[in-house]
């Protein structure tokens, strides 16, 4: 386990200036739109306000949802419809300054301490408008409601959705999507918690109202004054790690030394000694966590207490103990009972040991010592509706390949996402630039050539309305990706292994394989992935093998990595779900029919 340093209790030492605990944790308010009032649409307004992210710190100036940070958690019954008129009143500049630092010899990391390290604001983030649009991340819903990049509004105008909700029990949530600033405009403050309720759910009785909370985690960097204080101010922080081709700045994602919980740094929560429920997201930039409950007196790990219920697409089928540290990427979201009736009168810590984390601690639970009259038990059987898929047991479905490419890939400086059409080895040259070849756990020997690698390339990816696919990610090298399909949830059939790295034959230079990628065993699946999910890590030397089915709505719509920076860097790419009658006359070039054959499951 990695060590956590942890500050005695009650210490009026502050951490970069702020003392951990001090504030307790915010709560948004609920929205729930009654059916009459659901039908007739309700409005959510993004305004300039300011709010308190530590009460040691200066008011922040942010861009929110109905004025709170996060913003308001709307809550739905399954299949009862909901319009949101999301209208633009953000007034002023951005609330965010950017600076790309570079590293100096002896300094610490720049992303692990506050303030500019010496960069210059970039002028053009200090420049933008405020240009928004917002997407209700895993929402099955039309193209033209599922909140289109590129059609953004601006302040005095408005953006109409429709929701049909026809979906499992689920926590959603909602944040900005606006091309190529979504890193700054969802930094800014746009984000909030979207929950679906239905009758499988409520016959679990599970822990409701005080006792059901949402954990929106983001970590955030701070802005000094020349005296070296902290102002308050959002600082979006990189650290260059080269040049491209034009000479601009190379820049890692977004990593901050503060972790916000529910828009507070290192809150505390008071809880009766009963089960909880927490609808944890992780709504960082870029940040990945392993969390993990802490005694604060003995420091040791909290074992028996925490179980995983749910995850992005819904229920699991039976509870997952917690024990070990529990790894959540951008944008995914874990289902959580605690029971704090087994610590009575305790402190506990939720911490993060993922590796370099300036301050591992998230926030603290301070458990009353009254003993709680509590009937919940925790069930041994969660979701008895759920089915775990497996590549043997879905219809006849489509395969699709799309390789994830390290920094430095044919020249291009950061990392990239390719569209993979099956080839015949005589139409290609091999080796040669985006030209990979794969030898699966068949045996088979498939090539596959680049149809496209950035936003803007020709439409590839033409699905056919309720129907299967299976999509392949490979990541050939660089960090780990969580990929996010929009418009589907999916499971994870197999998590495939192949070379990556200094061994692998794929050649960055080149931008191709020079020899076939082999493939080297599976990793196992774990529980909580084998459950439904709409974002799936995807690390270095694995093909994750997900499949779903394509329906509840019609559309064009994207797919993406889930750190921001990535996306707005061009790792992203649009897919159209068309009525299969429809498809068959269209007469454009696409990657429809045909896919790129099976990996030899």
């Amino acid at each position: 386990m990695t060590e956590i340093v942890i500050s005695p209790a009650g210490s009026e030492e502050a951490v970069a200036e702020l003392t951990p605990f001090l504030d307790a944790l915010r709560v948004p308010p609920v929205l729930r739109p009654g059916r009459t009032e659901a039908l007739r649409g309700i409005e959510i307004e993004q305004t300039t306000t300011w709010v308190r992210l530590h009460s040691q710190l200066p008011p922040t100036r942010v861009w929110a949802y109905e004025g709170h940070v996060p913003g308001p958690t709307i809550e739905v019954r399954r299949g009862r419809r909901l319009r949101v008129t999301w209208s633009n009143r953000l007034t002023g500049p951005h609330p965010v300054t950017a600076v790309e630092a570079a590293q100096l010899p002896g300094a610490p990391a720049p992303d692990t301490v506050p303030g500019r390290s010496g960069a210059v604001p970039l002028a053009d983030v200090a420049a933008l408008p405020a240009w928004t649009v917002t997407h209700l991340h895993g929402a099955p819903t039309g193209g033209g409601n599922d909140g289109w990049s590129e059609n953004a509004v601006a302040p005095g105008d408005s953006q109409l959705s429709e929701y049909p909700n026809d979906h499992r029990a689920v926590a959603w949530w909602y944040h900005d999507h606006a091309m190529d600033i979504t890193r700054w405009n969802v930094y800014a403050g746009l984000a909030g918690m979207y929950l679906v309720r239905d009758a499988e759910e409520d016959a679990l009785h599970l822990p409701s109202g005080e006792r059901e909370i949402p954990l929106i985690i983001q970590d955030r960097n701070l802005d000094q004054d020349p005296d070296g204080k902290l102002t308050g101010r959002l600082l979006h922080k990189t650290v260059i790690v080269g040049k491209d081709a034009q000479g601009k700045n190379v820049t890692r994602s977004f990593n901050g030394p503060y972790t916000l919980v529910n828009g507070v740094i290192w809150p505390y929560l008071d809880v009766t000694a009963q089960w909880y429920r927490f609808r944890l997201l992780n709504g960082s930039n870029a940040r990945t966590y392993a969390l993990r409950l802490i005694d604060e007196e003995t420091g040791a790990p909290v074992q028996g207490a925490a179980w995983q219920i749910g995850t992005d697409g819904g229920l699991l089928p039976r509870p997952l103990p917690l024990d070990g540290p529990l790894s959540v990427a951008p944008a995914e979201r874990m289902d959580l009972l605690i029971d704090f009736g087994l610590l009575r009168g305790r402190r506990v810590r939720l911490v993060n040991e993922a590796p370099g984390v300036p301050y591992p601690q998230v926030m603290e639970f301070r458990v009353a010592d009254e003993e709680e009259r509590d009937p919940f038990v925790l069930p041994s059987v969660i979701s008895s509706s759920f089915e775990r898929l497996t590549h043997d047991t879905v219809p006849e479905h489509e395969h699709r390949l799309i390789a994830l490419v390290p920094p430095g890939t044919a020249g291009n400086a950061h990392p990239g996402m390719w569209e993979m059409q099956k080839a015949e080895p005589g139409d290609v040259q091999i080796p040669g630039e985006g030209v990979i070849q794969v030898k699966g756990a068949d045996g088979k020997l498939r090539t596959y050539r680049r149809a496209a690698q950035s936003f803007d390339d020709a439409l590839g990816f033409m699905v056919t309305y309720d129907g299967w696919e299976q999509w392949s990610f490979l990541n050939l090298g660089g960090p780990t990706h969580p990929m996010h399909i929009h418009l589907i949830d999916f499971q994870v059939l197999s998590r495939d292994l192949y070379p990556a790295g200094p061994q692998s034959p794929f050649d960055a230079a080149l931008g191709g394989t020079r020899t076939p990628l082999e493939f080297g065993g599976r990793a196992p699946v774990s529980e909580g992935d084998a459950g439904w999910k709409d974002v799936i890590q995807v690390p270095a030397g694995q093909m994750v093998n997900v499949i779903g089915r394509f329906r509840g709505a019609r559309g064009r719509f994207m797919y993406h990595c889930h750190l921001l920076e990535h996306e707005d860097m061009g790792m992203m790419r649009p897919f159209v779900v068309m009525p299969g009658e429809v498809l068959k006359f269209h007469h454009g070039e696409h990657g429809g029919h045909g896919g790129h054959g099976g990996h030899g499951h």
